[in-house]
């Protein structure tokens, strides 16, 4: 749900940047309070002036779009704006998946690529700003004082786990309806390089505009930049209603958002929607009954995520944000997947097995990163998470009830316990003593279907066969 929900809110964005006048450039509006300062008059002398002064992109942010009630206690009604918006997105999400691949296959084509010819627009424009140069002098050179921070690089390390959605299993569905001889090798390599390149490029769209911003305002780049949620919709629609045609500008900034949000959004569906038809395949695989239980699960997520989309919805959001996918969920389960893959699985086994569909054994780097390198980091940084954890704020004033904190930790505490108390289980429901248990489990037959009904299986004890 949660890249649905930068669906939700850049769709509401797209559609009020038809206006001939921007809602979030003036202060003229409805939702707007006597401390509204407007783009005209947004500057760090008058906000110093002003302590409770706030921008008119937050408060159409916060009063507008959100209508934040004041606190995660107090939910309020349903913003029937946001709903729309959700309903248009979960059924977009159904008729993008519910054939399967066959037919998310085919809307990725556009949905991954559209967004880059998008990205090339806005790189153009944010290149030929006043001040965008700037901005990238900020982007390229960092603060070495910062780089030498840990915690820095930890983050960073944290940061390509999520873009690379490492460990939370999307990449080893969508692998499995590969052929068994694809280049899985090659793959790995392309993925990487595409995707840290785009967000190479994107830095470079971002930070022109920040530049820009920054000139217009006459403060520091630093000043402008926001993380989160506030980057996409208040910083970047206050620079580009300060742009010459800022509704062409908005419209390519948040149609490119939109179409960023449904391609993950449908992919992690679809993930979901796999994992459970191939343990029921009987069930679930048949034309007619795989529609319907796309049907029975877009429309049960649509109606669990109504309470996003609340008065308070924002603070149930930050929550699953912070507790729901956090670094300690990735680097225990990365810590988990590389025993299972460098011990006990082993190492030389899956290189075997790579070799075969590819014709090209790893590097021995890979070896040294399964089973040393890689749980050895996962396993310090999961460490310093827990050492350095502090309780979710909003806004350095909004404190959250101890009751929410518990319901954070237990969203952490569902993933980080789901393997330890799964072999355990395994574990006890298998006969035998603790090392014939896993001798067995080690020695077990897999196999790979090839054409039905061919099968290449193989063990410890074996060679392949058919």
């Amino acid at each position: 749900m949660y890249f649905s929900n930068f669906q939700v809110w850049a769709l509401v964005y797209l559609a009020f940047s038809f206006r001939s006048q921007l809602p979030w450039a003036s202060c003229d509006n409805t939702w707007n309070t006597a401390n509204c300062l407007g783009l005209q008059t947004l500057n760090l002398t008058l906000a110093k002036n002003h302590t409770n002064a706030t921008s008119a992109a937050t408060e159409f942010w916060e009063r507008r779009v959100l209508g934040m009630s004041g606190g995660i206690e107090e939910l309020g009604s349903v913003r029937w704006e946001l709903a729309l918006c959700l309903l248009v997105s979960w059924m977009f999400c159904y008729f993008s998946i519910w054939k399967g691949v066959r037919s998310s296959g085919k809307v990725a084509y556009f949905t991954a690529t559209f967004p880059y010819v998008m990205l090339l627009i806005l790189l153009i424009r944010g290149l030929t700003l006043p001040g965008a140069w700037e901005g990238i002098y900020f982007y390229l050179y960092p603060d070495l004082h910062h780089l030498a921070n840990l915690e820095v690089w930890i983050e960073a390390g944290s940061q390509i786990f999520f873009s690379y959605s490492l460990t939370i299993g999307t990449l080893n569905v969508l692998g499995s309806y590969n052929h068994y001889n694809n280049n899985c090798y090659k793959d790995c390599f392309w993925l990487c390089l595409l995707n840290s390149g785009t967000s190479f490029v994107a830095g470079f769209v971002v930070f022109s505009v920040l530049g820009f911003m920054a000139q217009k305002q006459g403060v520091g780049v630093d000043s402008v930049a926001e993380s989160g949620p506030g980057l996409a919709f208040i910083t970047y629609p206050q620079a580009t209603a300060l742009m010459p045609l800022p509704q062409f500008w908005t419209v390519c900034f948040f149609l490119m958002l939109v179409l960023l949000a449904v391609d993950t959004h449908f992919v992690t569906v679809e993930s979901v929607i796999t994992s459970v038809s191939d343990l029921f395949p009987k069930l679930f695989h048949a034309p007619v009954r795989h529609e319907i239980f796309v049907l029975v699960i877009c429309s049960s997520f649509f109606l669990i995520h109504l309470i996003f989309v609340t008065e308070g919805g924002i603070y149930v959001f930050q929550l699953i944000d912070y507790y729901g996918c956090t670094r300690a969920c990735q680097d225990f389960m990365t810590v988990c997947q590389c025993l299972a893959l460098g011990w006990m699985f082993g190492a030389e086994r899956f290189f075997v097995i790579i070799e075969d569909m590819t014709s090209q054994r790893p590097s021995v780097f890979f070896k040294l990163c399964w089973k040393y390198i890689i749980p050895l980091l996962s396993m310090i940084s999961f460490i310093l998470y827990l050492v350095d954890y502090q309780h979710l704020r909003i806004n350095d004033w909004y404190i959250y009830p101890d009751w929410a904190y518990t319901l954070g930790w237990a969203m952490t505490l569902s993933s980080v316990l789901m393997v330890p108390l799964w072999a355990a289980g395994q574990m006890c429901l298998t006969s035998g003593t603790f090392r014939q248990v896993s001798v067995q489990r080690r020695n077990h037959l897999w196999c790979v279907k090839l054409v039905e009904p061919l099968f290449i299986c193989r063990n410890d004890q074996s060679p392949f066969f058919i």
